[in-house]
């Protein structure tokens, strides 16, 4: 089981468990965003003088429940969810609240959102705007192209995820506007938010003679897969437009080659600093906000140098 330790929490782990003070943080994995998201969560514990214990969960929902179980065994002042499959939250939440211990979800939206209580909230970025801003802005482009008719191609994250389900809803609600309707979509298909996997997908979709004008991924990670795939089988990427989600170092990287049309920046340092200040809040008795929301922004070749080193 991986752990990442901060000040006090050092001493927890030397001698076998956490101790009151403590917050606990279960994270989904370690991918490109989450990792970013994790140091957001160690720096704003750092700058608070507040002790956290983060366990990573490997995308294994038992493990994660697991995870919490034991922080609240150990009497931990607060819990942070990252959770590893928003549809299975409710047991998680269920057994902080009947702990009494205060829990924050961070990034992936639970399913039971509306039911976290006093002692619960969430911290996120919404994902209306998400998917909504990065289709217009392939709409945008494809227009200014003189295109009357576009094809498109979906990669979803993984479907277990609150926010591949709403980012390709925000894809699906664009394009039925009629400022967009000249987009159709040919297919789509999860890669589970990997670029691997979004790799072989674009690769198998190439094999099938799709040939799109735009592939519209849920995150970075597929975009840059995508990319890779028509750069492989000897694409024009100019002839494609690519857009993402999460506006990661390396998207901006693939941006700055012009192999990636657009991406939206979710501020996952924010997420994580927004999740430490409301459950230490919460811990303390405070009221917070239900629903926490920090800003989606358009990122564009126009404005990228704005977010060099953001994520």
């Amino acid at each position: 089981m991986k752990k990442y330790l901060l000040g006090a929490a050092m001493i927890a782990l030397m001698s076998g468990s956490a101790f009151a003070g403590d917050i606990g943080v279960s994270m989904a994995n370690s991918d490109t965003f989450l990792t970013v998201l994790r140091k957001g969560i160690e720096k704003a514990a750092a700058d608070a003088s507040q002790p956290v214990v983060i366990e990573i969960a490997d995308d294994d929902v038992n493990k994660q429940l697991s995870q919490v179980q034991n922080f609240i065994a150990a009497k931990v002042d607060a819990i942070i969810v990252n959770a590893v499959d928003t549809s299975a939250t409710a047991p998680m939440t269920k057994l902080a609240n009947d702990a009494g211990i205060p829990i924050v979800y961070v990034n992936r939206q639970p399913i039971d959102v509306d039911a976290l209580g006093e002692k619960g909230a969430f911290v996120a970025s919404n994902e209306a705007d998400s998917g909504t801003l990065e289709t217009k802005e392939v709409c945008r482009i494809l227009k200014e192209a003189g295109k009357t008719e576009a094809g498109i191609l979906v990669m979803q994250g993984d479907l277990a995820n609150q926010a591949a389900q709403m980012r390709t809803k925000d894809v699906h609600d664009v394009i039925a506007t009629p400022d967009c309707a000249f987009m159709k979509i040919i297919d789509e298909q999860t890669a589970g938010w990997d670029p691997v996997k979004a790799q072989d997908l674009m690769t198998n979709w190439i094999a099938a003679g799709h040939k799109p004008d735009a592939v519209i991924s849920n995150n970075d990670n597929m975009a840059i897969g995508a990319i890779n795939a028509m750069k492989a089988a000897g694409w024009d990427m100019k002839d494609v437009v690519v857009g993402g989600v999460d506006a990661t170092q390396e998207a901006l990287a693939y941006m700055k080659a012009g192999d990636l049309d657009v991406t939206v920046f979710q501020d996952a340092a924010g997420q994580g600093g927004g999740a430490i200040d409301a459950a230490m809040k919460l811990a303390k008795g405070e009221k917070v906000e239900a629903k926490v929301w920090i800003p989606f922004q358009l990122v564009t070749p126009a404005n990228m140098d704005q977010f060099t080193s953001k994520n």
